[in-house]
């Protein structure tokens, strides 16, 4: 989709989640019985509208976006590992890509985490609220752990129940995803290891597939201004004005931690292991953050991304052709932070207590799922589904967010691709490049 297509694409999804909780807002207040009274038969009939008109046109949005989540995940990974074992370049330029790509976006969704944690957006549900939502949406999985009869924390039955018996199986459920990353994993490392040749039509196949669940994926966002309506009109209309005071919350926390990943921690990367000055640098990409900023695409991005490296910090072109692409595909340090915030935030709104243990388990799949996830508008949503369900959270609960994720997802872009920047430069340095002073 174009620049402007996406554009108008997220105000109609604005005015979708304006129309949805100002009207679900409105009949709360209006109708609403008092706690502990009976609910009259015009709310009556308002839950009835949302329950089976309004929520289920945002659940075929939903599991639209579901749909794709394992053929995503798995044919990117594929992909990303197969490329890089392919690749002439896999030795030394390759290791400290794959290094740089996993250390920051480790370090942005650890960041998102703390600040969560600090801040904590999903405590301005009020206990009672908490408690009908955990009653909407809680599912088996999250009973299961809520009860603590399923193991999250670390331990050697963590480690061994990653590797699937049944990779199909795993696939067709929610909690046991991880297995089916660890395979497509795998199923990469031992394509690179193959000759060419023989591979060529096999990863041909699931580019091709790739493509496919990202078409998807613009369909099932062309509905999102109903499916989003719909949704948080039905959570709006159930719990009223705490529902707008945490979205706004963790909106604040979400953008905070970009803006703080962006200008302070790549800041002072670019400082400390390219020794430039950051106000220099940042200059200098004022039209690289436009283009990320405005396409929310990494992929889109890209031409600009490539003639930055090389015409504005004189990275050689061998160097900015491999880190750039690869790093578009795989380098997501604003999604794995978003994927942190939001999961912890879902949690925290939900009642779900995550241990230490539950957060670092989240920080390495935010790290797993955002190398997973397409490098275009709302290419990360399907892929958070997958966290939210390790952890015991309803994947559903991902319709509270999805209103204001277009604004989260343009700056989300703008980080995700100044990484992959700094990283060429980076190892542009570390090769014995000059680059321009």
């Amino acid at each position: 989709m174009s620049s402007t297509t996406d554009t108008r694409l997220a105000t109609r999804i604005l005015f979708g989640l304006l129309i949805g909780a100002a009207a679900g807002i409105a009949l709360n207040l209006a109708f609403a019985p008092a706690p502990g009274a009976d609910a009259d038969s015009t709310y009556r009939s308002c839950v009835w509208f949302a329950d089976n008109v309004a929520n289920p046109i945002g659940q075929v949005f939903l599991r639209l976006l579901f749909m794709v989540v394992v053929p995503l995940v798995f044919c990117s990974l594929v992909l990303g590992v197969a490329q890089l074992g392919g690749s002439n370049n896999l030795g030394r330029i390759g290791a400290r890509a794959m290094t740089w790509f996993v250390c920051t976006t480790a370090l942005a969704a650890a960041l998102g985490l703390t600040l969560v944690n600090v801040f904590r957006p999903g405590d301005h549900m009020p206990d009672d609220k908490v408690a009908e939502l955990k009653a909407q949406f809680m599912t088996d999985a999250a009973k299961r752990v809520e009860q603590g009869q399923t193991s999250t924390g670390f331990s050697v039955d963590t480690f061994v129940n990653m590797i699937p018996k049944n990779v199909v199986r795993a696939a067709a459920t929610d909690s046991e995803t991880l297995g089916v990353i660890l395979f497509a994993l795998l199923v990469g490392l031992a394509a690179s290891r193959m000759p060419q040749a023989r591979t060529r039509t096999f990863l041909d196949v699931l580019q091709t597939l790739y493509e496919i669940c990202v078409t998807i994926l613009g369909y099932a966002m062309k509905l999102a201004p109903f499916g989003v309506a719909g949704l948080i009109f039905s959570v709006a209309l159930k719990l009223g004005m705490p529902v707008l005071a945490a979205l706004g919350s963790y909106l604040a926390v979400a953008m905070s931690g970009l803006l703080l990943h962006l200008f302070v921690v790549l800041g002072a990367l670019v400082a400390v292991v390219v020794g430039m000055s950051p106000l220099r640098f940042f200059s200098r990409c004022r039209g690289l953050m436009i283009t990320a900023f405005s396409t929310s695409s990494s992929n889109a991005t890209l031409p600009t991304s490539l003639k930055t490296a090389t015409d504005e910090f004189g990275v050689p072109e061998p160097i900015a052709g491999f880190v750039l692409p690869l790093g578009a595909t795989m380098n997501m340090n604003g999604t794995a932070l978003f994927e942190g915030v939001a999961v912890l935030f879902l949690a925290q709104v939900a009642g779900v207590d995550l241990s230490l243990a539950q957060q670092i388990i989240v920080v390495a799949l935010s790290v797993l799922t955002a190398i997973g996830a397409a490098g275009v508008p709302g290419g990360s949503l399907p892929l958070i589904t997958i966290v939210l369900a390790q952890v015991g959270v309803e994947p559903g609960m991902l319709a509270l967010i999805l209103g204001v994720d277009r604004l989260v997802d343009m700056t989300r872009t703008v980080p995700n691709v100044l990484s992959d920047l700094v990283c060429s430069l980076w190892i542009a340095k570390r090769e014995g490049a000059t680059l321009r002073p």
